[in-house]
This record gives C-alpha cells, sequence and structure tokens, in this order.
C-alpha cells in the first residue's frame, strides 16, 4: 500500500515537474503577462507628452514594478537554488502567527481561526522562501473570498513530520483546473499571473515536501503542506547577558548603549540586515535611526508620538512599495533587542531578584509596541487603497476624454468596447460636465468603437436625453455599419435624440459652418 502511495505521489511530482519544464508555455507566459504592465507604461508616457502630470508617471513606475515582479518571481521560481540563502532551523508556527499580521487591514471581513499544535517542531530550511510561500496561501485565501468568510490555519507535528494545513471557505477551484495548479501562468483569477502558486510548489519541492490541495466550487479550497522535521537538536534562544554601561535612568541607559544596540539589533534581524541599504536608497529611510527613535518613544511611554510616527512610517512604505515582511521581521528584532536590554537593566538595578519590575516594563512596552504596529498597518492599507481609487478614478477619467474645442463645443472620442460599466461612467461624466463647463455642444465619435449591445445603446440614448434636457446638443459621428444593423434588428434609433454625421471630420466642418454663419 506504502508502494503504492509512494508511486502515486512520484507520479504527481513528475507531472507537476513536466509543466515546469514546459518552455514553450513559459516563453508564452512571460510575453502575455510582461506586454500588458509595459503596454500600459507606454500609453502613459505618451500622455506625458500631452500633459505635464505627476499622477501618470506614479502609474507608469507602479506597472513597470508590477512587469519587473513578474520577471523576478519567474527567476525565483526558474533558478530558486541561485539565492544563497542558509538553510536554518525554522519553527513554521513562529512564521505563521507573524504573517497573518501582515493582513490585519482583512480582519473586519475574514476572521481567522488558528490551531497552532507542537511548537518547537523544527524543520531545517530556507527561512525566506518558505516564508514566500505561505505569504502566498494567505493571501490566495484572503483572495478567495469575495466577501466575508473565514480562513482556518493548522499545525501539527508527528515524530517524523511536521504539517500544515490553510483552508478557506471562498469561491474554490473547479476540479478539472486542480492538476495544473503550480503551473507557470497558469491561473483562476481575473488579474493573477500564476507565478505565486509555481513557487509555492517549486519551494516546497526543495524542501522535500509535499503539497496537497482539495477544493469545490463555493465550499472552499484546503492546502496540506508536509516536511520531514529536522532531526538534530535545537537548543532555544535564551536572554542575552550583555556588558553594558550603567545608567541611573532607563531612557539614558539605551542612549549610552545604542552602539551596542545596533550591533545585537542587526545580528537578530537576519533578512532585513542586507536590505539596509537598499531600503535607504529606495524611501530615504534609516533602518537604524528609526528604530532608535521608536525605542525611546517606547521607553519614555510617548503613545502620541509613537502612533504619529508609526502612520508617516506606514504612508513612507506604502508609497515606495517596500515589503511589509521586511518591516515586521525588523520590528520584531527590536522588540527581542529591547526585551535583551531590560532584562540586562533590571539585572543591574534590580538586587533582590524579583521580576516584577521587569515583566511591568516588559508589558508596557509590548502594548505600545502592538499599537505602532496596529497603527502602521492601518496607515500602509489606508493610503494603498486611496492609491487604487486614485488610479480607477484616472481610468476611468481616461476611458471617458471629453476634449474641448472652444469654450461651448467638446469631442467625446470612444474607442474599444462599450460595456454597461463603461456606459454608466459616460453618463456620469458627460452630465456633470454638461453642468460644470456648460458645454453647448458634445460631438460624440463612435468610429473608433467595435461593437456595443442593446443595452448599451439604451443607456447612450438616456445620455442624450440629459443632454437635451441641460439644453444642450448631442451630435453622434462614425457610427459602424455593423452597430447600425444592430440598432435596426432591435428597433433602436438616435432619431429626434441627437443629430448624426458620417464623419468627425464632417461633424467639424458643418459645426465651424453654422458657427461662422451664426457669427
Amino acid at each position: 500500500m506504502q508502494e503504492k502511495e509512494g508511486s502515486a505521489d512520484k507520479k504527481r511530482n513528475d507531472s507537476h515537474l513536466s509543466h515546469l519544464a514546459s518552455v514553450g508555455q513559459i516563453a508564452a507566459g512571460i510575453a502575455h503577462e510582461v506586454k500588458n504592465p509595459l503596454t500600459a507604461v507606454k500609453g502613459f508616457l505618451q500622455l506625458l507628452k500631452e500633459r505635464n502630470e505627476s499622477k501618470y508617471i506614479e502609474i507608469a513606475e507602479s506597472e513597470l514594478e508590477n512587469a519587473i515582479d513578474i520577471l523576478q518571481n519567474l527567476l525565483h521560481v526558474s533558478k530558486p537554488d541561485l539565492e544563497d540563502e542558509p538553510y536554518v532551523s525554522v519553527d513554521l508556527i513562529v512564521e505563521l502567527e507573524s504573517l497573518t499580521q501582515l493582513f490585519q487591514d482583512q480582519f473586519y471581513r475574514v476572521s481567522i481561526h488558528k490551531n497552532l499544535q507542537n511548537p518547537g517542531s523544527y524543520i531545517l530550511g530556507k527561512k525566506n522562501q518558505l516564508k514566500k510561500v505561505f505569504f502566498n496561501l494567505l493571501k490566495n485565501a484572503f483572495e478567495a473570498i469575495p466577501d466575508k468568510g473565514s480562513i482556518y490555519i493548522e499545525h501539527l507535528s508527528t515524530e517524523d513530520e511536521v504539517m500544515i494545513r490553510i483552508q478557506d471557505n471562498g469561491v474554490g477551484i473547479p476540479q478539472e483546473k486542480l492538476g495544473m495548479l503550480g503551473t507557470p501562468f497558469f491561473t483562476t483569477k481575473a488579474n493573477g499571473t500564476g507565478m505565486g502558486l509555481t513557487l509555492v510548489f517549486s519551494v516546497i519541492y526543495q524542501h522535500n515536501g509535499t503539497i496537497e490541495v482539495e477544493s469545490a466550487e463555493n465550499a472552499g479550497t484546503k492546502f496540506t503542506i508536509t516536511f520531514p522535521k529536522e532531526t538534530k537538536n535545537i537548543k532555544l534562544k535564551e536572554v542575552v547577558y550583555l556588558e553594558l554601561e550603567r545608567t541611573m535612568n532607563l531612557k539614558d541607559f539605551f542612549v549610552v548603549n545604542r552602539k551596542a544596540f545596533e550591533q545585537r539589533l542587526l545580528l537578530e534581524a537576519v533578512n532585513v540586515r542586507d536590505k539596509i541599504d537598499e531600503i535607504l536608497a529606495i524611501g530615504n529611510i534609516n533602518l537604524i535611526d528609526n528604530a532608535h527613535k521608536l525605542v525611546l518613544f517606547v521607553i519614555d511611554g510617548k503613545e502620541y508620538e509613537a502612533i504619529a510616527f508609526a502612520k508617516q512610517e506606514g504612508v513612507t512604505w506604502a508609497k515606495h512599495s517596500l515589503t511589509l515582511a521586511f518591516k515586521l521581521e525588523w520590528i520584531q528584532a527590536v522588540r527581542r533587542v529591547m526585551w535583551d536590554f531590560l532584562y540586562n537593566y533590571d539585572r543591574m538595578h534590580n538586587q533582590n531578584d524579583s521580576k516584577e519590575h521587569y515583566f511591568n516594563l516588559e508589558k508596557n512596552i509590548n502594548q505600545l509596541m502592538d499599537q505602532f504596529l496596529n497603527q502602521f498597518f492601518i496607515s500602509y492599507s489606508q493610503f494603498k487603497d486611496d492609491l487604487i481609487r486614485a488610479q480607477r478614478a484616472m481610468v476611468e477619467d481616461l476611458s471617458v476624454p471629453i476634449i474641448p474645442l472652444t469654450q461651448a463645443t467638446s469631442i467625446l472620442p470612444l474607442i474599444g468596447t462599450i460595456d454597461e460599466f463603461r456606459a454608466n461612467t459616460i453618463e456620469d461624466k458627460v452630465i456633470s460636465q454638461i453642468g460644470n463647463e456648460r458645454i453647448e455642444t458634445l460631438i460624440i465619435d463612435l468610429s473608433g468603437v467595435m461593437e456595443m449591445d442593446a443595452d448599451v445603446v439604451r443607456k447612450l440614448i438616456n445620455v442624450f436625453d440629459g443632454i437635451n434636457m441641460m439644453g444642450g446638443k448631442p451630435i453622434v459621428t462614425g457610427l459602424r455599419p455593423e452597430i447600425v444593423k444592430m440598432m435596426i434588428r432591435s428597433g433602436l434609433s438616435f432619431e429626434q435624440k441627437a443629430v448624426t454625421k458620417g464623419t468627425l471630420q464632417q461633424a467639424l466642418v458643418d459645426h465651424l459652418t453654422d458657427a461662422i454663419k451664426l457669427g
């Protein structure tokens, strides 16, 4: 029986590895996924030639980052062994606890249920790669829940293995698509690339692990990951006895021993210390100086200053799209070093072996550090949400480009497909602009519209009614024969609703002629 199961596992793994080796599929995926953001960048750069607006630069930068991320993800998957990250002892409970905090902005709609048993069950692995695995799985779980729902995280260990289950009650995955999960550029999400799960499968296989997926549409998805347990003995980290200068005041203790604090912090923040210069270059953020600033706020109990600092940091990290995992690891490292320093300060000043004073200090400091993290994540999320709303509004604005021709006349050139959402945007913007700009004549050019259905035409007729009601005059140009035929079959007409002209050029000539006559 075990031989059959082993053979089945090997067959599944071999099948998945063959998906990863499909060069043609990967090449096609790159061409498709990277082309989209680069095309958007090209469009916004063209707009910059016409309008000198910084918001276009920000969106172009964002799309370039998207393209770079896609290529970087592919590099991680195709050549993961190039990373010289060492194998270390990893307690996955610690990593799962940290990673769930990165999704605090989602806790209002998705509840997290954790059953994390057998702490201290170590596996041997590359910590940063494993973090990416579980970050992607948690991110997918949150995204699979469109409204409200639950995510269940379970950690168990046996004598030989460590097992993690991540289950959601989201939309689920069709059975016929389960076998393709983990294939480069295969995704069930509208805006996904598929590279997240590709990395998940690859890293798990590199760590001699297995992954099983169970799913049902509208019932949710469950990922079960199993790793071999590390067999060597692990020594748990103890509080460090440090050679520090003695002071009577706790704040002075941290100020005087700043150099020692910095050295201990760099030893603790293993994954962040190599990124310090990079983060400084990208966002002008000095992690060392900011750590000392935060420590002094916390030691002094300056709650208002700590919260204000957290909000400022959240905006800065969001603005420059810096990795949240680095921030979380850095703050947790600051917290651990503070504990060591508090222990040593208390050891110097408390002669009666009572640890009550030490624990009271630790409790107060932990509460303020937790407040800092909460405010940081809230600020980060709010900035990202505002940016997304601004980008969406700008895209809507660009999809309905009303161009002034004269003080009383404007042109609305429409290109591409007009669906119901875009028709609603057209209605909202046209009526608002007619009122705000006092437009008397609006020329709507449809020569670039390939298709419209009957419902969209009815929506446009309502727009024409609105223009007429506000004293304006709609002129429609460039109707394609296919659209006219559809309108005839549907019994629809622009007659008495708008003036129609064959081309935009004809409409402009006639309008200019009429203006000269009136002049």
